[in-house]
């Protein structure tokens, strides 16, 4: 039970006015005394400390502040509360107690140093992490009993399965909007008809498999590091490596070559969906019949161009898995490692994605595939 800090009067004539504290200063129970002291107008002498049992950093902080607005004496200070005392005025004549900033030439290539030596342990990290999933690969495929069919499956059915109906909606969308922009841009030089060329070319080669791999990023990439990162936190896979059970085969492995193979599908089923989406435009707003746009999509789409997004499509999906099991698997320390590397695993696959686009849209054009 805390005593209540209590305070008095004392009129000691030419020695001024004294102020006594007595009971207990601590946080828990000094509100009404600090409340009172606020309220004094009169000039105090004389602090006395000599009845306070206990005193705490908010009572030594309280009394130091009266003590300098008073212009007052304190006596009567225990050896603790001596201490408290002096450490609060110390603090209180500080003045800035910011840490120490170094100059602008110094912080600047000391922060670059620390990236590189990050990015360097970054590189040695996901070589040794591509280096487990080969060996965990070559394990499997000397036991193929060991392989998780029902792991694989599964991860299957929440890549692609659950994913249909967003990425539906999303491919449908874009078709709507590439055929209406492009009829607009094109109308101004009377070649409204090519809109069929723009909508089969472009989402079949670029935006069906871009948009359809952003959207697997940030749907499926950051389960897979929220997911492995949980379990890392709770040390379910320390768990699994106690009892003989590779976490690279039972959760990597089968992630990845769900991501791979279903972003072959979504890929396609993304393009098909723009381009009915398109039709659609076609239809409402050019005047084109619904069939003869799909017919003329066969005839003005080389087949080279499906070839493209097929083959873009698992190389997207293998990215994608790998960045949300690597950063999954790179927690530690506390739940808030997981949603940082959870937005770590989607940034940084998003960004390998686009960047291999563009070298993707390089090799196809030297090749004679633009």
């Amino acid at each position: 039970m805390h005593s209540a800090a209590q305070h008095s009067l004392e009129d000691r004539g030419a020695d001024g006015t004294r102020l006594v504290l007595s009971g207990q200063l601590t946080l828990a129970t000094i509100g009404p005394l600090e409340a009172a002291l606020r309220a004094m107008d009169g000039p105090i002498r004389i602090v006395d400390l000599a009845g306070v049992d206990e005193i705490d950093t908010v009572g030594a902080y309280v009394v130091c502040r009266l003590a300098r607005a008073q212009n007052s004496d304190i006596t009567g200070a225990s050896p603790e509360a001596e201490r408290l005392l002096a450490a609060v005025r110390e603090i209180e004549t500080a003045g800035d107690t910011h840490p120490h900033r170094l100059p602008v030439w110094e912080r600047v290539p000391t922060a670059l140093g620390e990236k590189v030596f990050g990015a360097g342990g970054g590189i040695y990290g996901v070589v040794a992490f591509l280096g487990q999933i080969v060996l965990g690969a070559g394990s499997l495929l000397r036991h193929p009993t060991r392989f998780p069919i029902k792991a694989l499956v599964h991860q299957m059915e929440l890549v692609g399965v659950t994913a249909l109906p967003i990425i539906g909606l999303m491919s449908f969308l874009i078709g709507i909007v590439i055929a209406q922009q492009g009829s607009v841009q094109l109308e101004q030089f009377g070649a409204e008809s090519l809109t069929v060329n723009l909508v089969g070319r472009i989402t079949l080669r670029e935006l069906g498999v871009l948009m359809t791999a952003i959207m697997v990023a940030g749907r499926s990439g950051s389960a897979f590091a929220a997911q492995l990162g949980t379990m890392k936190l709770t040390e379910e896979i320390d768990a699994m490596r106690t009892i003989g059970i590779s976490p690279i085969e039972v959760l990597v492995i089968p992630r990845i070559m769900a991501a791979t193979f279903m972003m072959l599908l979504l890929g396609f089923y993304a393009s098909v969906v723009a381009i009915i989406g398109g039709a659609v435009v076609g239809q409402v707003s050019l005047g084109i019949p619904f069939v003869t746009f799909l017919l003329r999509i066969q005839e003005v789409v080389p087949i080279h161009d499906v070839w493209v997004g097929l083959i873009k499509a698992p190389v997207f999906g293998l990215i994608v898995a790998l960045a949300g099991c690597y950063n999954g698997l790179q927690v530690r320390g506390d739940s808030e490692e997981v949603g940082r590397r959870t937005t770590m695993a989607v940034v940084s696959a998003i960004f390998a994605v686009i960047v291999l686009d563009a070298f993707f849209a390089v090799f196809f054009t030297e090749i004679g595939w633009g």
